[in-house]
């Protein structure tokens, strides 16, 4: 991919910016600054996970064959969205943990099955 799409930082600026705005609006309902931290937050998490969460699943990929290597990617990239986020969001005090955590799990556990059936697919054809 040329131009700026295809930038890694266009990703995480985008990732910052979706994500962050999810979690704001999840912590609405809750007294300023706990959206604003929430955002910050869940933004920051989103841009630098992702970078993580690709490594993982390239690692797991490349190491395993059959089956593992169509499922371990994508249930170790979930449980390692979950488990950072909720850590990281408990410590800041992030009031609604769980709904601030709903999008972005569900989307990085979603980019690790397509991600994953992509390479398998690809694995299968050479």
């Amino acid at each position: 991919m040329t131009g700026i799409a295809g930038h890694r930082a266009t990703h995480m600026a985008v990732g910052f910016v979706l994500m962050g705005v999810w979690a704001m609006w999840a912590n609405r309902s809750h007294q300023m600054p706990a959206p604003l931290i929430a955002g910050v937050v869940q933004g920051t998490l989103t841009a630098l996970i992702t970078g993580l969460l690709k490594a993982i699943m390239d690692g797991l990929f490349d190491r395993t064959s059959g089956l593992a290597a169509l499922i371990l990617p994508p249930v170790a990239a979930a449980a390692t969205s979950v488990t950072v986020l909720s850590v990281v969001h408990k410590i800041v005090g992030t009031p609604e943990v769980w709904l601030t955590l709903a999008v972005p799990s569900t989307v990085a556990t979603i980019y690790g099955v397509i991600y994953t059936a992509t390479r398998w697919n690809r694995r299968g054809r050479r």
